[in-house]
């Protein structure tokens, strides 16, 4: 078989119920603290028990649900020190991306970033949350991917996987959605100019406003 017949197999079952189960997730379709049923997902998706299950596991894996004896899979709630702890490894994390990235940012790269912005904007003008928070994602990991570091995004996309449902509560407030807009093009501007500490400074401003915001939800 060549590569490019190899690409264009259909996903496993498996692999198929774990991208929609993380998507439902993270999305907010699926909210934080509300039971898995596994036999309306299974029929939502027309497959059986066992590629649900394992797709459950990989999760629970990954922190986006946990497991309850005698009572099944919850998408997991995080606590108000399990949302700090998370942005702070981002911080961590995201410094080193971004700094490795700034070097390497090219024309088509900035290109990019703009679409991503561009749609951005777009959705927050229409109060489109979820497209929002899709765009926001590309915005970010557009230039995650930049940093040349596969292992690194990686790491970084898993903590973003654990916090996108709580972020699609704070694009609900039309005030975050402007003030996200502002901090994207101040951080764009520091990209235009190479300059990575400016970068790294705007990126630090702009998650510490949404910690605040979520901050907020969950010790309501």
């Amino acid at each position: 078989m060549s590569s490019l017949e190899e690409r264009r197999r259909p996903p496993t079952a498996q692999q198929f119920v774990l991208g929609e189960l993380r998507r439902a997730i993270t999305t907010g379709r699926l909210r934080p603290g509300s039971p898995i049923r596994q036999d309306a997902l299974a029929e939502e998706f027309d497959v059986s028990r066992v590629p649900l299950r394992e797709a459950l596991k990989t999760l629970q894996g990954e922190g986006l649900v946990t497991y309850q004896a005698h009572r099944g899979y919850f998408v997991e709630t995080l606590s108000l020190d399990d949302l700090r702890e998370v942005y702070r490894i981002r911080e961590l994390l995201e410094e080193e991306a971004v700094r490795q990235a700034v070097p390497r940012l090219g024309a088509e790269d900035l290109a990019r970033l703009d679409r991503a912005q561009e749609e951005v904007e777009r959705a927050a003008a229409a109060g489109e949350v979820q497209e929002m928070a899709a765009a926001n994602r590309v915005f970010h990991l557009t230039l995650f991917e930049c940093s040349g570091m596969p292992r690194l995004v990686r790491l970084i996309r898993t903590l973003w996987d654990s916090t996108d449902a709580y972020r699609s509560m704070y694009y609900g407030d039309g005030g975050n959605r402007e003030r996200v807009v502002t901090e994207h093009r101040a951080v764009l501007d520091a990209l235009r100019a190479g300059d990575a500490g400016a970068a790294v400074l705007r990126l630090d401003e702009h998650r510490a406003h949404a910690v605040a915001a979520l901050s907020t939800v969950l010790d309501g």
